[in-house]
């Protein structure tokens, strides 16, 4: 037959046996051509050793007819047993048919592949190293199989496979990592649990340094992290762990810039287990490879900053993020304020606490820097990708600036985040006061919105920002704007004053606004702001008003404060907020403990710079006459106070005027007017105090307020002896007191305005 000519030196015998559907008869075929080959190869005769190799694959192992397919796999594997070390030779023969049924439909025969290529691999030992990558791929496919008899079969090859990995000094990793990053993106449980248990064994073979190539594979690790499977997710978490345990050993080999945005993103993953790792692992990678973290600041920001305001169910996540921040917050040093990003950038190394630079990083591939563009898409920073041959550090300011301020922007987001983004900011003011005033503008109106916050912390906050913006050196340069929004309007030169900082630079030879010459000019502006904000938003005035401007005069200078505030409010067209925010800031100056300090300079006003800021004030208290009077009790001007109160007669006597005059009569009962008090018992000398008291006991109705002052000046001794001298003075009250007539005049008009355009309003009702 031609057939039997054709598959010589195979007999026919041999060959019916092969293709006989019984296994115990394709087991004696096969005993047939182990001892035929044998024979071959003590003759050295390779050309009939590869014909009968070739006559097995092609005609039985790749046969239409599956009892055929099943004779060439028990032959295969005969062929590789009867040549022993020399089947090495023939490993691509041999291997090849045998992994092409594994794809067979057949689950038996698949089951017969695996079992010949079992002994094959048994066999060869060494030998298939070369042919791994081939061996790997069949065995991830099998590992999946929903057969349970081919799973197990393959799981005795996988071991098999991975007992010679390990004794072996050859393996080519370089050439098994692209098909190892390949399969990690399987979705299959069982592939899943393969590939990880190969990792887990290439990871603990000491001559196999795997880390090197961690990047080509850590995003496939942490997507495996996520599967349903605990089993998986377990053996996932203890590679990952001892990839760790390896970066701390060995810091200075590790690619910290390949792997940055691969923890970025995963940070800011679903899964609680995945969140956490990435997070950990971005600890580790901050604390150890030090400022070459810096470029992804951005990115980590964005993945850290939402965090911190997570609650007790997630409390892991957020101490780790904790640290994440502030490990992060300590890489920004004053000279990144020095570096021009448009000049070559300083060149450091990958691990701070040693002298050896950062090997050359590999460009991101893989899965990983697919990902990127869902993580810009949360506030549109770009990361950033390393490429250099030593890392460049250049601190991104406007990456870094643009998450700080989508954060404090978004409503929704939580206070310790929103009180960590103004940490940041003022961290940044800080280290890097130059670079940072460059975004003052874009950020200043968002800093003023976040003083409506509902938290005092955060609007705490939010003042030491602004106030560091207000008084820093840095912000007193040609490009900074000065101020603005009807600040061109200013008055005369008024000497204010900077609080001293430790370090902070002098501002004399700055120039400044002419306004507060030795501030910069961004304070003028806040000012304004602050009080447009107060004038547009009542309620933010009458909750937090007085909080917000007694924490500014402990953060800057309570004089700066009230000398400032009072010069704009000279020009205030809204006189009922001007009264209001006079009233104010007069409640603040006579109660708050802050403002301990300017009461004494105005108690006297015996040197030039007190009686300049007490007629600054004065001017705009006019539009408040009790607070006028206060001012001139609290800076004991009694007779100025005497003549005041004169001129109460012409005004117009409201339920508000008398409201204000009895709470100025429980203020004089109170500590801060003890010194008035005790100078009632000088009559002599201050006859024009207790002139003015009973000026105000007039105004009152019969009320507890007029008892009170009663009561009070029952107690003064022999008024009898009362005189009117009038003392020499350096304050010309006559202008003073014109300025009040004028101002109160204003408030009448406008009292009538309103008056006439609310009956008229009441008209139109009416009709």
């Amino acid at each position: 037959m031609n057939a039997e000519r054709d598959l010589s030196p195979l007999t026919p015998g041999v060959v019916r046996a092969l293709t006989d559907k019984l296994y115990e008869k394709r087991k004696v075929a096969a005993l047939e051509i182990e001892k035929l080959v044998r024979e071959f190869v003590a003759q050295n005769n390779t050309s009939q050793i590869k014909h009968v190799i070739q006559i097995l694959s092609q005609e039985f192992a790749l046969s239409q007819h599956p009892h055929s397919r099943k004779g060439g796999l028990i032959g295969l594997a005969a062929c590789s047993i009867a040549l022993g070390k020399d089947s090495g030779l023939y490993l691509k023969e041999l291997i090849e048919p045998v992994l092409t049924c594994f794809n067979d439909a057949d689950s038996r025969l698949r089951y017969y592949a695996c079992e010949a290529l079992y002994n094959i691999v048994k066999v060869a030992r060494g030998s298939v190293l070369p042919h791994f990558n081939v061996l790997f791929d069949g065995l991830s496919k099998l590992a999946a199989d929903p057969d349970p008899n081919v799973k197990s079969g393959s799981e005795l090859l996988d071991r098999l496979l991975k007992d010679i990995v390990t004794e072996s000094n050859q393996f080519d990793l370089v050439g098994f990592i692209p098909l190892l990053r390949e399969r990690i993106y399987s979705n299959n449980q069982y592939a899943r649990q393969f590939i990880i248990s190969w990792i887990l064994v290439l990871e603990s073979v000491p001559d196999i340094n795997l880390l090197d190539y961690l990047p080509e594979i850590l995003d496939g690790l942490f997507q495996i992290l996520g599967d349903n499977s605990k089993e998986i997710r377990k053996m996932c978490e203890v590679a990952l762990g001892e990839f760790l345990k390896e970066i701390k050993k060995n810091p200075s080999s590790v690619k910290f810039a390949e792997m940055a945005n691969i923890l970025v993103i995963h940070c800011q993953a679903a899964d609680d287990l995945i969140q956490l790792t990435a997070m950990c692992w971005m600890r580790e990678f901050i604390q150890l490879a030090g400022r070459v973290m810096l470029p992804y600041s951005s990115g980590i920001l964005t993945a850290v900053l939402p965090c911190l305001s997570y609650d007790d169910r997630k409390k892991s996540i957020l101490e780790v993020a904790n640290v994440c921040n502030q490990s992060l917050m300590k890489l920004v040093i004053p000279e990144d304020d020095e570096m021009d990003e448009a000049k070559p950038s300083v060149t450091i190394p990958a691990e701070p606490t040693s002298e050896e630079s950062i090997s050359k990083p590999e460009a991101q591939q893989g899965k990983a820097g697919s990902c990127w563009g869902s993580c810009r898409g949360r506030v549109g920073v770009p990361l950033f990708p390393c490429s250099c041959e030593r890392i460049q550090v250049t601190l991104n300011l406007d990456g870094i600036v643009q998450v700080l301020d989508y954060h404090l922007s978004d409503t929704a987001i939580g206070m310790m985040t929103r009180i960590a983004v103004l940490k940041w900011l003022y961290h940044l003011y800080i280290k890097t006061p130059r670079k940072m005033f460059r975004h003052t503008d874009s950020l200043f109106p968002i800093l003023l919105r976040t003083l409506s916050d509902e938290s005092d912390e955060v609007i705490l906050k939010d003042l030491e920002l602004l106030a560091e913006i207000a008084s820093s050196p840095a912000g007193q340069t040609e490009e900074a704007h000065g101020p603005s929004d009807g600040s061109d309007v200013r008055p005369g030169p008024v000497e204010l004053h900077v609080p001293a900082r430790a370090g902070q630079l002098s501002t004399k030879g700055l120039e400044c606004s002419p306004s507060t010459p030795t501030m910069n000019s961004y304070f003028y502006k806040f000012m304004i702001n602050l009080l447009k904000r107060f004038s547009s938003e009542r309620k933010l005035l009458e909750t937090r008003g007085a909080f917000i401007i007694r924490q500014l005069c402990l953060l800057l200078n309570a004089e700066n404060i009230f000398h400032s505030m009072a010069d704009i409010l000279l020009r205030e067209e809204d006189l009922k907020f001007a009264s209001t925010m006079v009233h104010t800031l007069n409640t603040i100056l006579l109660t708050s403990s802050e403002l301990f300090q300017l009461r004494n300079q105005l108690k006297d006003l015996k040197t030039p710079e007190s009686r300049n800021l007490f007629c600054c004030l004065y001017r705009s208290w006019c539009h408040n006459p009790v607070t006028t009077v206060s001012l001139c009790f609290l800076t004991q001007n009694y007779k100025h106070a005497y003549d005041l109160i004169q001129k109460f007669g012409d005004l117009e006597v409201t339920v508000d005027f008398l409201t204000e005059v009895d709470k100025l009569v429980q203020l004089i009962e109170c500590p801060i007017f003890t010194y008035l008090r005790l100078q009632l018992l000088d009559v002599k000398n201050n006859p024009y105090l207790i002139k003015a008291l009973y000026g105000l006991l007039m105004l009152l109705p019969q009320s507890s307020a007029f008892q009170l002052l009663s009561h009070r000046l029952q107690c003064v001794p022999n008024p009898e002896l009362m005189q009117t001298t009038t003392a020499a003075s350096n304050i010309d009250y006559t202008e003073l007191l014109q300025h009040f007539e004028k101002v109160q005049n204003k408030h009448l008009e406008a009292r009538h305005q309103r008056a006439g355009r609310a009956e008229q309003l009441d008209r139109r009702v009416v009709l």
